[in-house]
């Protein structure tokens, strides 16, 4: 159970989204950290792209692309599939924290699919209490995210997409504290994405990508309008390339580059003019999240993460990758190593974090693991039945 000290409203939430924050553990925090609500929408959602270092943008579709690049669903070789991926997080703090993703697409026919999702965070059991260490209540905080999609081909090589999600976190409904009461957040959210397939007949060939996502309203825990916060809209750009060596064998290289689309909070500069750091706290409160967007190119929220993977005989799969992060940006820098076995219609993978730098052995990061399922339903877009 974990005990939290409930201060005011901006502490309360800014400690419970932190649990599920990916930053790394430092001993001295940097200051211009990009910080966002709903912070799960940033965990690598399933094992596959886990293994490979948290890419998913320009590799091939599965059932779990509505998560990476929507657009790249209508280039599946199935004409349907299903995911399930279950990731415990945080493991070496907390043994009630995790996350789970459902997932699927249907291809309509053979230039057109939708598709949907389903993110699950669940932050496990707290308990809070106030200045003097006295309980006041326990939740079980927890956040979620429904997707619906729909792609189409735009020609023989190239297809876009677009997705609709409803977010809500739940991290301290009911709660009152100082005659606050504490809500659910709600908001509503959009991606765009783009995928060019440029493999040949063969398999071999470059691919690349570009997923807009999160493209949302702010996100509010009361019912003061001026305490909401920004969600993580992000862009990601991918390329992959891929190698056919013989009739089993095949290796994949991807990188991925993303860009948070969130603006930095200000930082107080000057303790003894506390108005102009009131006027630039305001200023950033009220600005708008089409404004934000733009503001974002600023600052150094960039993440870049690259890996590859070999599948033999589509049946075995074997991946690696590196993900990293600046450290003025939370310094999340580590190796990521997976399989995948295929038996038939049905799909296995597992993936295995190992944080890379200093502070490694109290890296909340550590042995984090990804557990996924995926289902095949068989056919290709372009038959006439399922």
């Amino acid at each position: 159970m974990k005990w939290i000290n409930v201060k005011s409203t901006t502490i309360t939430f800014l400690l419970l989204t932190a649990a599920c924050s990916a930053l790394k553990a430092q001993e001295t925090a940097p200051i211009n950290i990009v910080t966002t609500a709903v912070p799960f929408l940033r965990i690598s959602p399933d094992a596959r792209g886990g293994g490979m270092g948290d890419v998913g943008v320009a590799t091939a579709p599965d059932a779990n692309s509505n998560f990476w690049n929507l657009a790249k669903t209508p280039f599946a070789k199935s004409r349907g599939g299903l995911a399930a991926t279950y990731t415990p997080w945080l493991k070496d703090i907390a043994q009630d924290v995790y996350l789970t993703t459902l997932g699927g697409y249907y291809q309509l026919d053979g230039e057109s699919a939708i598709s949907g999702g389903l993110r699950y965070f669940n932050l496990g059991q707290i308990q809070f209490v106030d200045f003097a260490g006295n309980p006041l209540s326990t939740s079980n905080p927890r956040e979620f995210a429904l997707d619906f999609g729909y792609s189409r081909k735009i020609s023989d090589n190239l297809s876009v997409g677009v997705a609709l999600r409803y977010i809500n976190s739940n991290l301290a409904n009911g709660l009152s504290v100082n005659g606050v009461t504490y809500k659910a957040g709600q908001t509503v959210a959009a991606d765009l994405s783009l995928f060019h397939n440029g493999l040949n007949e063969d398999g071999e060939g470059l691919t690349y990508g570009i997923s807009i996502t999160n493209l949302g309203g702010k996100i509010g825990y009361t019912n003061d309008a001026q305490s909401k916060d920004f969600i993580p809209a992000n862009m990601g750009l991918g390329l992959g390339y891929t190698w056919v060596f013989d009739e089993t064998s095949k290796f994949t290289l991807a990188l991925d580059v993303n860009k948070l689309l969130v603006p930095s909070a200000p930082v107080p500069t000057d303790p003894e003019d506390p108005v102009k750091d009131s006027a630039n706290l305001a200023d950033y409160r009220n600005m708008s999240v089409f404004e934000s967007w733009f503001k974002s190119f600023g600052n150094k929220a960039v993440t870049i993460s690259g890996g590859g993977e070999y599948t033999y005989n589509d049946q075995f799969s074997l991946r690696a990758g590196y993900f990293y992060e600046g450290k003025e940006q939370g310094g999340r820098r580590y190796f990521t190593a997976g399989v995948g076995l295929k038996y038939n219609q049905f799909g296995f993978n597992f993936s295995y974090l190992a944080p890379s730098g200093q502070g490694v052995t109290r890296n909340p990061l550590s042995n984090t693991l990804r557990l996924g399922l995926t289902i095949d339903l068989g056919g290709s877009g372009e038959d006439s039945a399922f």
